[in-house]
């Protein structure tokens, strides 16, 4: 059992992350699918890179700049590979009216100019509410907004099925299937960062984060599903960026701090 959850949890390290894993884990459809309710775990492990390298980069740089590189480290973590699915999103959804031609440009390995706009104007914008933040309050929150956003991005693979009928994904695999005992267990994995945040605060207004998280994935799911029919792997990765910056500016809205 122990076994089992241990090779698990490696799987969702190889599939999510750049960092290496032992040889003896193996990858097929089924423990992809399994492994996916550590898909949150892996927000706690990219966000607490990002929010360690800005604690300790603040003391050797400006805040501003701190920050920028904690950014660069989460995504070197992840190869971009969030940013990838949300920049293929941008290209397909923006250039496509059938989703033959959708599903078409999202396999194509090129970025174009939805792509590129995309990408740079919600890098811009995370950074931007995140400066805006109380420097001590960077850090917790990028653990929490990491660890959310793919919780997030989770729902999307028990509530609507894999688009892509002949399978062919451009890269690797993509979690198709789980139960609903496997995504609770991820749900909670997902929400603990930010229960452990907002009782360390004495804040459970900081709570109400998870409204507008909930209307996102309701917005993305209805809109995916009538373009498409469903989801890919790109539409996971544009759901958790989307999740993650609605996040921050959840957190740097003035709106909470009066609850």
């Amino acid at each position: 059992m122990i076994r089992r959850q241990v090779e698990l949890f490696f799987t969702a390290l190889m599939f999510y992350t750049r960092v290496p894993c032992p040889k003896w884990v193996g990858h097929s459809e089924e423990l992809l699918n399994k492994s996916t309710i550590y898909f949150p775990v892996m927000g706690w492990l990219v966000g607490g890179v990002a929010a360690g390298a800005y604690w300790g980069l603040s003391f050797l740089f400006p805040s501003d700049v701190a920050l920028l590189l904690s950014m660069v480290a989460g995504i070197l973590l992840t190869g971009a590979f969030h940013e990838d699915g949300f920049a293929d999103v941008c290209d397909g959804f923006g250039g496509g009216w059938t989703q033959a031609r959708i599903l078409e440009i999202m396999k194509d390995s090129r970025l174009g100019t939805y792509g590129a706009a995309g990408l740079g104007l919600m890098l811009a914008l995370k950074f931007v509410a995140l400066r805006s933040l109380p420097p001590v309050a960077v850090a917790p929150v990028l653990v929490v907004a990491h660890a959310l956003s793919r919780a997030t991005a989770l729902t999307f693979i028990y509530t609507h099925d894999y688009a892509r009928a002949n399978e062919d994904s451009k890269a690797k695999p993509v979690a198709k299937r789980i139960s609903l005992a496997e995504l609770l267990v991820g749900l909670g994995l997902g929400v603990l960062p930010l229960l452990l945040y907002a009782a360390w605060l004495g804040r459970p207004a900081l709570l109400l984060v998870l409204l507008p998280l909930w209307l996102t994935k309701a917005y993305l799911a209805r809109y995916f599903q009538k373009w498409i029919g469903g989801y890919t792997g790109d539409c996971l990765g544009a759901t958790q960026q989307v999740a993650e910056m609605v996040v921050y500016l959840f957190f740097c809205s003035p709106v909470w701090t009066s609850i």
